[in-house]
Formats: structure tokens, sequence, C-alpha cells
């Protein structure tokens, strides 16, 4: 049997209808939240079943117990060491002031808020993440649920759970400033007292007073200023001790060459076998704050604020003496713009460059995945005895930190415009910047 004619009637029987070609089946948007309700629920109950096999102690929980213990006795705030690793304070006196609540619980009952905070505390840097990233779907609640879920095995997030840090904490304190819109009351002011807890974000004030933040600048002092003089009037002793001797002795932390610290300072001691490197890693720092401060200000005007926000947080992770590798959180926004720039369809980039942005996420989450500082050599003091092709194991962390200034600076770099005999400049392609 022929095919009908071009305008002829169909025989009978059969009907003109529609193309037999059906779309695709899409999972029904009411049904989304629950597969990713479902999907964080499986993710739950297999951190739950590892912390049941495992012992917890949450090492700096007991750290925090104890600072806040010390300042609710009127007890020296500096001089006690808890736990088997005889564990001191090391931060300044305001943060210890936050920490009086958790004294005063049982620390089991301790234990389980702070692993409950720290889900919930979890949640909302993803949020904040996707928020950064310029994600605004519908779908937001199944993605930030399926954002949960994954980013609770990233090595420095699940760090952090075991060990009841704070560092998801001040990642969510900074990042729901910061995204706020530009003139914003009051911006600024949540990242001063931020840095007033862990130093390290005071450096994100110097990025926005980089880049013509001004009032934002000058509120994080304001706000730095502030939990400073607080400590100072109810804690004058202790403040005094921290900040005339306590904030400069780097090694009360802990050694800076193990492993554990992914700073410059960590990388540069296990390469040179050395306990100190000295006047070299102040060399390092010194220039990777420069260059990478740059570069975060040049990606904040070439329209990519996201960008240079991240780059700055990873600069002052990079210059820190040491960031142990649960500091590195700020993996959660990472991964998280990297995979908006993929997904977005604003985003008209050739074939290459979308398996290039793919590559990309890929190379990042298997570092954040991998934990391969981990699978070196690091009892006792092998960590300063490792051979070549186990150091860049051992420095997943710094190095992709650096890889990261490398190539913002690279797709940022001024492009050379050609011109046409009695015609305007070409224009730039159009980018999509969150």
């Amino acid at each position: 049997m022929t095919a009908p004619a071009l305008g002829q009637a169909p025989p009978a029987g059969r009907t003109a209808g529609p193309s037999r070609t059906r779309p695709p089946r899409r999972v029904p948007d009411r049904l989304l939240p629950v597969l990713a309700g479902l999907a964080l629920g499986v993710s739950l109950a297999a951190f739950g079943l590892w912390w049941a096999r495992h012992s917890v102690p949450m090492a700096d929980l007991q750290v925090y117990r104890a600072e806040g213990a010390a300042v609710l006795g009127g007890r020296d705030l500096y001089a006690f060491r808890v736990t088997p690793w005889r564990l001191p304070a090391t931060y300044p006196p305001f943060a210890a002031l936050l920490f009086t609540p958790v004294a005063r619980l049982p620390l089991p009952a301790a234990r389980a808020a702070c692993v409950a905070a720290d889900l919930v505390l979890l949640a909302a840097l993803v949020h904040l993440s996707l928020r950064l990233a310029g994600v605004r779907v519908r779908r937001q609640l199944s993605l930030v649920l399926l954002g949960t879920a994954a980013a609770l095995w990233l090595e420095p997030v699940f760090q952090t759970v075991i060990f009841g840090q704070i560092n998801l904490a001040v990642a969510v304190l900074v990042l729901a400033d910061l995204t706020r819109p530009a003139g914003a009351r009051g911006k600024g002011l949540m990242l001063g007292l931020a840095a007033g807890v862990k130093i390290t974000p005071a450096l994100l004030a110097v990025h926005l007073a980089l880049t013509g933040q001004r009032r934002e600048a000058a509120r994080a002092a304001a706000g730095f200023a502030a939990s400073a003089a607080l400590g100072l009037a109810l804690l004058p002793r202790a403040s005094l001790d921290f900040w005339t001797a306590r904030l400069y002795e780097t090694g009360r932390v802990g050694k800076v060459w193990i492993v554990d610290n992914q700073s410059l300072q960590g990388p540069l001691a296990r390469v040179l076998h050395t306990p100190d490197p000295g006047p070299l890693w102040a060399a390092a720092a010194l220039l990777t704050a420069a260059a990478g401060l740059a570069v975060a200000a040049r990606a904040h005007r070439h329209g990519r604020p996201a960008l240079g926000l991240l780059c700055a947080a990873v600069t002052a992770l990079l210059v820190s003496p040491v960031s142990w590798t649960h500091h590195w959180v700020w993996c959660v926004p990472l991964l998280a713009l990297a995979a908006a720039r993929i997904g977005d369809p604003a985003v008209r980039a050739p074939v290459r460059g979308r398996w290039t942005r793919i590559a990309v996420l890929a190379g990042g989450a298997a570092v954040f995945y991998g934990r391969s500082m981990w699978q070196v050599p690091h009892a006792g003091d092998l960590d300063l005895h490792l051979p070549w092709w186990q150091q860049p194991l051992a420095a997943p962390y710094p190095l992709l930190g650096l890889a990261l200034l490398a190539g913002t600076a690279l797709s940022t770099r001024p492009r050379r415009t050609e011109y046409v005999a009695g015609s305007a400049p070409a224009a730039r392609p159009v980018e999509w910047t969150p």
C-alpha cells in the first residue's frame, strides 16, 4: 500500500492525526522532592551506619565546650589542654563567648545537637551555593535535598561533621551576607563577625575593598572590630593574651607539615622535608595573596562576581598558616558554580567547551571525594619523608586552588580586539555570569 499523494485524503479507515513521535516522559514535578528526599534519607542512613561502627570523639567540639567552660568558670582560656591529643583553644575570645551554651550541655547532648546543626547548615550552604551560582528554578528544593545528600560525603564536609567543627557555620554566615543584593542594608557586617570567630574570612573584606564595595568592606571591618571589642570588654586578660601572643603561635594550632594541613605551608614543608619552611613560605604566601586577590578582583570586573568571591575565599585558605582539610568546605559552592556553568541554557558554548566544563566539574569532584591525602603514608613523621610522586596526592586541595586561580586568570585575560577599517570593534560574546 502506498502513501497518499500530497493533498490527497487518507484511505478509508485511517484518519490524519498527530505524529507518532511522543515527547520523552518526565518525572512529575510533585515527585521530584519525594525522590530527592529519599536520596537524602539513604545518604543519612549510610552516615548513621558509619557513625555506629566507628568511635567518633568529635575532638573539636570538646575543645569548644572547654572554651565555654573556661569562660563560665573564669579560668585561663589559653592554658587548658583537652582530649587525648591535648588540644588547646586557638580562636579569639569572642568565639569562646559564643561557645558558652555548648558548655552547659552534657557531652552526648552536645554531640547530637552539633551533628543536627551541621546537617541543617549543610542544607543552608547548598541553598546559598545555588544562589551564588545564579540558579533560579522551581525545583530548587529538590536540588537542595540532592545536593545535601551528595555534599555530606565530600571530604571537607564529612570531616567537619565528625570533628564537630564550625566551618559550615562560618561559610554560611559569609555567603548569607555576601550573596545579598548590592546595597543591601548591613551587608558586610556578618562577614566581619565571621572573621571575629575565625580570622581567615577577613581576607574577603580586602576583596570587597578592591572591587569597589567600600561600604561593605567598612561594615566588615566594623563587625570585626565589634567582636574584638566585646571580647576585650568581657574577657580582657584573654583578649590581650590572644591578640599580643597566641595569634602568632602557629605551632599552637598543630604541626604544619602533616598531610592534614592543606594550605601552602603544608606542601612546602613536605616537599622540602622540613618541619618549618620559614621565609620561603612567608614569601610564597605574600605572593599568592597578592596574585589571588588580583585575580579575584579581575574576575569581578569581568562580570563574574561569584567566581571572584570564590577565588578570594580559596586565596584565604592557601595563605593561611594552617588550613586543615575540613576548612575547605568552600568546595560546596565551588562545585555548585562549576555544575551551573554546564547546565545553564544561557551558556552557548561549543561542544568542546561544554565537555571542558564537564571535565572541570568531574575533576573537582574527584579531588574532594577522593581523600588522596589519607592514602599516602602519614603515621608518625612519614609526612616529611614522602617521595616526589606522592607529593601531589598529599596536597590535592592547594594544587586545585592554585589551578583555579590560574584558570581564572587565563579566562579573564584581556582579549585582543581586531578592527576592520570603517567599522566598530566587535562586541564581546555574551557570557552567563552569576
